[in-house]
């Protein structure tokens, strides 16, 4: 069930309350890499008032994380287990009931992992942690060696949760089934991501793109991805305009795989790998078309950024229904095949409002951030509340 008006929690109590430290809230994820639940995570931590209400993140990987040097800017810790480099399940057990006998700062425990989520609520759980949250951010998972044991820590997930959230209707129901939960839209910036004509000028002469029709895509270099269909689609286009040029935004394990596909294409030369990148909304103003093929996702918050930014979009059936916020958004079958693919996306760039102030949209739909950063504010803040009350 979706937050909206009649359901918004209030807050009840004064401002004399938070004179003190603010709360502490544990975000568990995999790692802070470049990915959309992290944008999503990382956009409502900037907008939130952090002297009420501070974000600390939990991942399994010790390696330098993306959004590391800027969580600690703003007062928060991001902590490292070493889970998916060692894969020891008792050392990860132990590490899980170590820490939370050492951390007593915790009421709240945030995960948007469901592959090790059943064992972090579990041990947040026997340590006395009254708010756990198992949150839903993809509406399927990939077919692979991994799906079945995937497919049994999803069944598991919700067992040591007290409250479930989704980023889409069709990511809860895939994952919560029938049981009730709230959908907290991947919301951005839109500010941010307004057309702008210099910009754009901009970005296009860093990049070498001046006089080229461009097509783009952000994501991680993953099978959920599909960049196969991608490489394939952007090659359809290149027949048909030749002064195309692909820019692709992200890392990932497959990025020899599409590297290798991009060169027995005989496109090296049009294709360009931008690695993650920092400032997303100035490198979305140089495209002329976005192409978004994915497999599934749970909603596809790069579907959002790109049209915040006036960039026509064509997208795969994969995406939910809540990604269709402008008119300048178009879905198709992947069996519709890549020429088709190709013509459509050559057509909607043609489209007389592109590159055209799309705010209006994105806030309609509900996609800005500072309506969903005052509602998870006030949704901690009310759980804090709670159980203080509980507690005297």
């Amino acid at each position: 069930m979706q937050i909206d008006s009649k359901n918004q929690i209030a807050l009840r109590f004064t401002e004399e309350e938070f004179m003190g430290e603010p709360i502490r809230v544990l975000h568990i994820l995999q790692r802070m890499e470049a990915g959309g639940t992290q944008a999503l995570l990382m956009n409502i931590y900037r907008k939130i008032d952090r002297t009420k209400v501070q974000f600390d993140f939990w991942v399994v990987y010790k390696e330098k994380q993306f959004y590391d040097d800027e969580i600690e800017s703003m007062g928060g810790h991001v902590y490292k287990l070493s889970f998916r480099e060692d894969l020891n399940l008792p050392k990860f057990q132990k590490d899980l009931k170590n820490f939370f006998k050492q951390h007593h700062e915790y009421q709240i425990v945030h995960c948007h992992a469901y592959t090790i989520g059943y064992f972090c609520l579990k041990a947040a759980k026997k340590a006395g942690i009254p708010v756990r949250i198992a949150h839903s951010h993809n509406n399927e998972t990939v077919h692979d060696i991994k799906y079945l044991p995937k497919l049994f820590m999803q069944r598991l997930f919700t067992l040591n949760a007290t409250d479930l959230f989704a980023c889409s209707e069709e990511a809860g129901k895939y994952l919560f089934k029938d049981k009730p939960f709230r959908v907290l839209k991947n919301a951005i910036d839109s500010q941010q991501f307004i057309a702008n004509e210099n910009t754009r000028r901009e970005v296009r002469q860093e990049l070498g793109l001046e006089n080229k029709f461009v097509v783009g895509h952000v994501g991680r270099l993953h099978p959920q991805k599909n960049h196969d269909f991608l490489i394939d689609v952007f090659a359809e286009i290149k027949k048909k305009q030749p002064d195309a040029e692909l820019i692709l935004v992200g890392t990932g394990p497959l990025e020899e795989k599409v590297r290798s596909k991009v060169a027995d294409k005989g496109l090296t030369e049009s294709v360009q790998f931008l690695g993650n990148r920092k400032d997303m909304n100035r490198i979305y103003q140089a495209m002329d078309i976005f192409v978004f093929p994915s497999l599934f996702e749970g909603l596809g918050i790069v579907a959002i950024e790109a049209q915040a930014a006036g960039v026509p979009i064509v997208c795969s059936e994969g995406l939910p229904p809540e990604t269709d916020i402008t008119p300048i958004y178009r879905k198709l079958m992947l069996s519709d095949g890549t020429e088709k693919w190709a013509e459509v996306a050559l057509d909607m760039a043609k489209n007389p409002i592109v590159h055209t102030d799309m705010q209006k949209y994105v806030i309609n739909a509900g996609f800005d951030m500072s309506a969903t950063a005052k509602n998870m504010e006030e949704y901690y803040l009310e759980k804090e509340a709670q159980i203080r009350e509980k507690n005297k």
